[in-house]
């Protein structure tokens, strides 16, 4: 196995890329008696229109499926549910799907291998049926009903939608009534086929494990062996433009809910890891719980407490979402671009920068902590093209000088937009 080390966190990452495509990463962590195995698929929402590697054949599927197949692939052919089993032995398991990968996992003090069974072969075995892929539009269709009831949700896909005209992230991880109607068995027998051909996916596993003895209990446990070629998705072209710049609704909601979006040009893969941070600091600086701008707009009763403050990009988008739950909005957004305006004629404070990098910087090691975040933080960055250990790597290089570029580059009135739920 190749072996990755990092000396900041003391810990290392065994990789092993199977002949039949597989990529296995185990992060060893002892002493500790939780054990943390996620199994994940790179298949989100966004990948609706594709060229099928074994035909060549070119489709688009209906907005959904990727979630869709989410859900079903518990259901057994024997009439169990691999969730239930999971539950019986003790572990905590679950699933989600993102927009750009979907992911099966479980933690376990006892039980791992048996729960590995089930997990390993739930995931290499669908079973769909016109009769259960019919049952599942339902309860699929209630979930997309009770997420159109949701503020928070609403006010985030409100701002793709003001961000994004083509691409498919402006459309629900789950789709629609419509869209998920016209999903059968032969589309997700197709979409499986594609994606969750074991070349397109990933295992983690942290604990406390020897690295050689479980690969080979990895390896027992594999049942697909075909390899495949490349996936070619297709993506449709995106204005670099925002579509609007502001949307309100109404919701029953007590305070109004906000999120601020900037639309970003796609990095290049190099420089991926390195804006990522730099973006973290300026979006600490300018409305972090320390920032002045966040202090002035709690006293004055404008904010509630601190917005979340994020950086969401992958292989076809990026965007800055800063969400939260104001009584005054619009005076958030006010100061937000006052603050902006300073930085960009003045520069990022260097003392305030060298402090909140430091801040971050320890944030990043605090992940190392926990079998979980492992796990998920190496999956999520696998399928994005970078090695977790790159953060705590490229750390040192953003400097002020950098920050500054970053901050004039993307922190734009004309790509900036604002979604606001508000009271009846």
């Amino acid at each position: 196995m190749q072996i990755i080390e990092n000396l900041k966190v003391k810990e290392k990452v065994f990789i092993e890329k199977l002949e039949n495509g597989l990529t296995i990463m185990i992060i060893p962590k002892k002493d500790t008696s939780k054990k943390y195995v996620i199994f994940g698929t790179n298949f989100g929402s966004i990948d609706n229109h594709f060229i099928m590697p074994k035909n060549n054949e070119e489709i688009t599927i209906p907005d959904g499926v990727a979630h869709f197949l989410e859900h079903k692939l518990f259901e057994q052919s024997n009439g169990t549910n691999s969730l239930d089993v999971l539950s019986s032995l003790g572990v905590e398991a679950n699933a989600y799907t993102t927009n750009d990968h979907t992911a099966y996992l479980f933690e376990a003090t006892e039980n791992f291998y048996p729960a590995l069974d089930e997990l390993m072969n739930y995931v290499q075995n669908p079973y769909f049926t016109d009769q259960n892929v019919e049952k599942e539009k339902g309860i699929i269709g209630q979930e997309i009903n009770m997420y159109d009831d949701e503020p928070s949700w609403q006010v985030y896909m409100n701002a793709m939608k003001l961000m994004y005209k083509q691409n498919p992230i402006n459309i629900d991880i789950a789709g629609s009534i419509e869209s998920i109607s016209k999903i059968n068995k032969e589309i997700l027998y197709n979409s499986y086929n594609t994606f969750y051909n074991l070349s397109n996916m990933l295992l983690v596993v942290c604990g406390d494990f020897e690295p050689e003895d479980l690969l080979q209990e990895i390896k027992n446990r594999i049942t697909k062996n075909e390899v495949q070629g490349e996936i070619k998705r297709i993506y449709p072209e995106e204005q670099q433009e925002i579509v609007e710049k502001e949307k309100k609704v109404t919701m029953d909601v007590i305070n109004p809910i906000f999120a601020i979006g900037f639309k970003d040009k796609v990095a290049n893969q190099e420089d991926l890891v390195k804006k990522h941070i730099a973006i973290e600091i300026i979006l600490y600086m300018l409305l972090g719980k320390s920032s002045e701008t966040y202090k002035k707009l709690y006293e004055q009763g404008d904010i509630m407490s601190q917005p979340d403050l994020d950086y969401e990009f992958a292989k076809n988008y990026a965007h800055i979402l800063i969400t939260g739950m104001a009584k005054n909005p619009q005076n958030v957004v006010k100061e937000l671009k006052e603050v902006i305006k300073q930085y960009r004629e003045s520069g990022l404070n260097e003392e305030i920068f060298n402090r909140i990098k430091k801040k971050i910087y320890g944030d990043y090691v605090t992940e190392y902590n926990d079998v979980s975040n492992i796990a998920r933080m190496f999956l999520a960055d696998y399928f994005k093209g970078i090695n977790s250990f790159d953060y705590l790597e490229e750390y040192n290089g953003v400097t002020t000088e950098y920050a500054n570029q970053i901050l004039k580059e993307v922190f734009k009135d004309d790509n900036m937009v604002v979604s606001i739920v508000k009271g009846n």
